[in-house]
């Protein structure tokens, strides 16, 4: 089973190791923003992450989708090998 709950920090770690950058902060939540490279056919993505907690069930479903990710349970597996 695919493991859908993970700390705040690891998925802003994952993230940043793949070309995200930390663009600002508010309160407990950080701003990440990727910039696609030349030739690529999707927009800038930003995405909002609360790093002081476990993040799970529709807040996890939200930053996957901020990412552009297509299928949940990948999502989810990327994060875990990345961590």
């Amino acid at each position: 089973m695919v493991r859908r709950h993970f700390p705040g920090r690891a998925i802003v770690k994952v993230l940043t190791s793949h070309g995200y950058r930390l663009v600002g902060r508010e309160g407990s939540h950080v701003r990440l923003r990727w910039d696609p490279p030349d030739q690529h056919d999707s927009a800038v993505r930003l995405v909002s992450v609360p790093v002081g907690h476990e993040v799970g069930g529709d807040t996890l479903r939200n930053i996957a989708d901020q990412c552009g990710a297509d299928d949940f349970d990948a999502f989810c597996t990327w994060i875990e090998r990345n961590r």
